[in-house]
């Protein structure tokens, strides 16, 4: 995920611009953003204070940690598998030859 140019406190003094009465337009100029990047920060951010922003912040990364920790764990698993799955072939293909004879 990208990284914002805009840090959480600038986030929210953003946000806490238009409770001032300054529409939107005008405080996307301002601060050099789309008008999309504003409304996907209210519906995301809007009602939160510093705190609990900071705290959301930490649970998205802790996710994305967690995902990519069961990732690999999963592909290990597979790899794994399919080792044993060739090797337990492999054993079957020469006890069969060799009882054979």
């Amino acid at each position: 995920m990208n990284k914002s140019k805009y840090s959480d406190s600038q986030v929210m003094a953003i946000l806490k611009q238009t409770d001032a009465a300054t529409p939107v337009p005008e405080l996307c100029r301002e601060h050099g953003m789309s008008s999309a990047t504003f409304y996907k920060w209210r519906n995301k951010y809007g009602g939160m204070d510093a705190n609990i922003m900071a705290g959301l912040n930490e649970l998205e990364e802790e996710s994305r940690r967690l995902k990519k920790m069961y990732t690999e764990e999963r592909l290990k698993a597979e790899i794994v598998q399919k080792a044993l799955q060739k090797s337990g072939k492999a054993i079957s293909a020469q006890r069969g030859g060799a009882g054979c004879g």
